[in-house]
């Protein structure tokens, strides 16, 4: 009887310990915590049909897009989970928010390194969707180039990221033309199957905050991106507040219809495609 209490008793005990010790590696985890600031600008890219416009036009048109040129975002971070999210700004003209450009701009996103998911919550046309999907696989390439940003010493790396991977959450009338190629383009079809877009990715990180974590769809690197660059936007980190008084709970966003990245997409595409086909079909009665 003695020995069996004996042996209960151990069990209780290293229950107990186990318990302790995940209670403290979760204080550890939250009391750990950072919030970084990031300032997001994008070149206005006009096409050949800009250089039709005086310079005047061109400055009106910047004035009226500034709200989607310039964002401004949070990232709130521990050792292995982070939250960002976009600073709600005013229309530069009108003095109301961009409720067209949000249908296609990166909502809420909740990033986890340990477990490798996402989420990442996205209004569209008034639906709510829960986007939930694996962490962009990035081959960051590390470089021994270095630069100052604030107070922490950056180091440079690089990687080539599928385009479409990093605009997922947007929609283009060219992605609708190629995934709806005519029977007599097959060849061609294929030949562009083959030729996957792909954007030259520019980080900064710094490893005097050791943590995974960075802004939008990057992560992976041996410290805190501060700095990075991709096609025409550059997203640079104005401050950071590490350990701040008020701790903020990092949790996933709940609300949404459950998708991953490529049923958001298939939805999108087809919806915009029932738009399009409505509105020709008005022109023609």
């Amino acid at each position: 009887m003695k020995s069996l209490l004996l042996k209960f008793s151990a069990i209780v005990l290293t229950l107990s310990l186990s318990s302790l010790s995940d209670t403290k590696q979760n204080e550890k985890k939250q009391s750990f915590q950072g919030k970084a600031y990031y300032l997001s600008k994008a070149k206005m890219n006009l096409g050949t049909w800009g250089a039709r416009l005086s310079e005047g036009q061109k400055k009106e048109i910047e004035a009226r897009l500034k709200n989607r040129l310039q964002k401004s975002y949070v990232l709130t971070f521990n050792k292995e989970e982070s939250f960002f999210s976009e600073e709600d700004q005013l229309d530069a003209m009108s003095g109301a928010t961009d409720s067209w450009g949000k249908n296609f701009a990166p909502g809420d996103q909740y990033k986890n390194v340990k477990t490798n998911s996402q989420i990442q919550n996205q209004e569209f046309y008034g639906k709510n969707f829960l986007v939930n999907d694996n962490l962009q696989p990035i081959e960051w390439v590390l470089g021994k180039e270095t630069k100052q940003i604030g107070d922490y010493m950056c180091f440079k790396a690089t990687a080539s990221i599928p385009t479409n991977e990093l605009t997922w959450f947007n929609f283009s009338w060219s992605k609708l033309r190629d995934s709806n190629p005519k029977e007599t383009d097959t060849i061609q079809a294929e030949s562009k199957a083959v030729e996957i877009a792909m954007t030259e990715v520019e980080a900064w990180y710094t490893p005097q905050i050791p943590v995974s974590h960075g802004p939008m769809e990057y992560w992976g690197l041996p410290g805190l991106i501060l700095e990075v660059s991709a096609g025409e936007t550059t997203m640079l980190c104005s401050k950071i507040v590490m350990n701040p008084e008020e701790k903020m709970e990092i949790k996933a966003p709940e609300k949404g219809t459950q998708v991953t990245k490529m049923e958001y997409q298939e939805i999108i595409s087809k919806k915009m495609k029932e738009f399009r086909d409505n509105r020709s079909g008005r022109r023609r009665g």
